[in-house]
């Protein structure tokens, strides 16, 4: 879901699907949650999941929309539900990743909060690796 349109696919050492046939063992079993906006007459167009790093930190991952629903808010209210369970669920810090191509979600990161700890080269991708300290007043804006 919205991946391929930027050229993100199997065996580009960025794309993995191993964790969809276990979304409970995964995320929901393990200190997590995974959510789904679904639209009457469309059906699936967005979705993410939390996953656990350790106490203090998750990872917010499989942020996705639907290349015919984007630009009409739903990564951006996927996030900060995402953002508000992780909260809750007692963590302080939030993780994530996405690449220079997905311009679309690299501006929603930095309209959100987060900050870039660091890029690496992944095949013909570059990965951005980001944070978000969910307790902290203000949260920097992406450092490059």
């Amino acid at each position: 879901m919205g991946l391929a349109q930027v050229g993100v696919v199997p065996g580009d050492g960025v794309y993995y699907d191993d964790d969809f046939p276990r979304i409970t063992e995964v995320y929901l079993r393990a200190g997590g949650d995974f959510l789904v906006g679904e639209v009457p007459g469309a059906g699936l167009v967005a979705m993410g999941g939390l996953r656990r790093i350790d106490a203090d930190t998750a990872e917010m991952c499989r942020l996705r929309v639907h290349p015919d629903h984007q630009r009409r808010g739903y990564g951006a209210r996927i996030t900060q539900e995402l953002e508000d369970r992780a909260r809750r669920l007692g963590y302080s810090t939030l993780r994530g990743d996405t690449t220079m191509r997905q311009v679309a979600a690299l501006e929603l990161y930095r309209k959100s909060g987060w900050r870039e700890l660091r890029r690496e080269v992944r095949g013909d991708n570059v990965v951005i690796y980001i944070e978000k300290q969910l307790n902290a007043v203000v949260s920097p804006l992406f450092s490059r």
